[in-house]
């Protein structure tokens, strides 16, 4: 699919999703509003029937808009991730005239592409979207990896591996300069974390994820540097 194409496809999707949405915005008001009507007592004058008929029409409204949201926003999600990257292309190199010229563009275009890879798979970790998805931060290499510099000494890493299924999958790695061991992030807290110790001085342990199966040692490093921040924040 062209880049033309697909672009003309996301903006076709957004404008549907777009409209599924108003469409059920206005089936609930239309429902609540002659649910209301027809509940209302009939002892009621006709304006105030009226009235609450408009009170149902707005709860109506809501609630039927918000459980298409249920399914209408991963759709969203889905189509601003899929969504091409805002990058300046420029026009490909001419044919080479020797083979040592067209081993030299295939390496720019490899570095390019590795660098693309890493900011089109980086929402995996970066929920926000708008800080590791800038492709021109990336640097790629011939190998397909890609780094992203974060600060003297701290590099975001990211490759590709084969999963259990055989399947290509993006990992991302922390690496720094003063031989600690690299660490698997799979969140953008995880970075912050790593950043905010080193910036107090304290062990970067932190960077570890504090999950269910994680070790204490790390889930105590987390909470005291957390701790550590409340108190200069205090």
């Amino acid at each position: 699919m062209t880049a033309n194409l697909r672009q003309t496809a996301i903006t076709v999707a957004h404008t549907v999703i777009d409209g599924a949405s108003t469409a059920a915005a206005l089936i609930g008001g239309a429902a609540g509003a002659s649910i209301g009507y027809q509940i209302a007592p009939a002892s009621w004058s006709d304006a105030a029937r009226i009235g609450f008929a408009g009170a149902a029409a707005v709860v109506g409204a809501v609630a039927i808009d918000g459980l298409a949201e249920l399914v209408l926003a991963p759709l969203r999600r889905l189509m601003r991730t899929r969504s091409p990257l805002p990058s300046t292309r420029r026009s490909a190199p001419a044919p080479a005239a020797t083979l040592d010229e067209a081993l030299a563009q295939v390496v720019v275009a490899t570095e390019e592409d590795a660098a693309h890879r890493a900011a089109s798979a980086s929402f995996r970790i970066d929920d926000g979207d708008n800080f590791l998805r800038s492709e021109d931060r990336w640097r790629g290499y011939e190998d397909g990896e890609a780094s992203f510099y974060l600060a003297p000494g701290v590099v975001l890493q990211h490759r590709t591996e084969k999963s259990k299924y055989g399947h290509r999958e993006p990992r991302f790695t922390l690496l720094t300069g003063d031989g600690e061991q690299p660490v698997a992030i799979t969140g953008m807290e995880q970075i912050r974390h790593h950043l905010a110790a080193r910036a107090a001085g304290l062990p970067a342990a932190p960077a570890t994820a504090a999950t269910e199966d994680g070790d204490d040692e790390d889930k105590v490093a987390i909470t005291e540097l957390d701790n550590h921040f409340k108190a200069l924040g205090a």
